[in-house]
């Protein structure tokens, strides 16, 4: 590709890349049009510099640090764009059996991801029979008082399930950590009572989990307190990718539960999270927690 060529192809790759970034941070962000432009500038300037390896691999190096350290919610993109600046590494220095049997190990790992991300997406939506007498939100991030986007998200999730079972009991679960003004709990109650317009008396607190582990074993101890056994009696909300992990972690104690999918955030951050959580159940099948 000729100079002139070069030059007017990272144009057009500028350009649709600007185009992206005003749609997704100023006309619409849940639309897909954003990340399809982003990802056909991605394309374009791969292309034009696919035959340099320096260039590519200091790119895939900037985007893997970009998405890391300056955009919340995309590290896992990062993680597997510096996986593929790894790559194309070793394809350079590596020799051919090396290289090959690199690959092979790659492959076998690709595999093995596929495989638990089957049960993760298995169990991502909610369940059909889901009514129970409890419901256990898990937490998630709260900034200084305010809900973060996937806290959000499951108690809109919530708010669904109460709105179509009305005698359910709702357990707000999570203690307070780092950069939390308020703990969890305390900040989910306050949105569903004050926001989302439940009634008090549905909602219960704990609030000193700091793990999913803790938040399902805290409120089943709650549930037992009140003379109920939480087995067969609970449905559990959380991120749709977080469902799997939840409800066999309640299965490990003992209780079936019915999962509860909160609504999506956006879909790129979503993706993250789904391949994060692929590693979350490998600690969970490998340590039972």
């Amino acid at each position: 590709m000729n100079k002139k060529k070069t030059i007017i192809w990272l144009s057009v790759a500028v350009l649709l890349m600007a185009a992206a970034l005003v749609l997704r941070f100023v006309v619409n962000r849940f639309h897909p049009l954003p990340y399809m432009l982003g990802v056909a500038s991605l394309v374009i300037v791969f292309d034009v510099f696919h035959k340099n390896w320096v260039i590519v691999t200091g790119m895939l190096a900037a985007l893997a640090l970009v998405l890391r350290f300056a955009i919340r919610g995309y590290a896992w993109w990062g993680y597997l764009a510096a996986f593929i600046a790894l790559l194309v590494l070793a394809h350079r220095f590596f020799s051919k059996p090396l290289f090959q049997a690199l690959m092979v190990l790659v492959g076998i790992g690709f595999a093995y991801f596929c495989f638990v991300e089957f049960f993760i997406i298995r169990d991502a939506g909610t369940d059909r029979d889901a009514k129970r007498d409890y419901l256990i939100v898990l937490g998630a991030a709260v900034q200084g008082n305010r809900l973060s986007l996937t806290l959000e998200n499951r108690l809109k999730g919530a708010v669904e399930y109460l709105e179509a079972y009305p005698d359910a009991v709702v357990i707000v679960s999570g203690g307070k950590g780092p950069g939390e003004n308020i703990t969890e709990a305390e900040a989910m109650r306050d949105w569903l009572v004050n926001e989302a317009g439940i009634d008090p008396e549905r909602v219960l607190t704990e609030d000193k989990a700091t793990s999913t582990q803790e938040n399902l074993e805290f409120s089943f101890a709650i549930i037992r307190s009140r003379g109920d056994e939480p087995d067969g009696n609970v449905a559990i909300c959380s991120s749709a990718y977080h469902l799997y992990r939840a409800k066999q972690m309640a299965r490990n104690m003992g209780v079936e539960a019915a999962g509860v999918s909160a609504p999506w955030g956006y879909p790129l951050v979503m993706f993250n999270y789904f391949i994060r959580e692929a590693f979350g159940v490998t600690h969970l099948w490998a340590f039972g927690n």
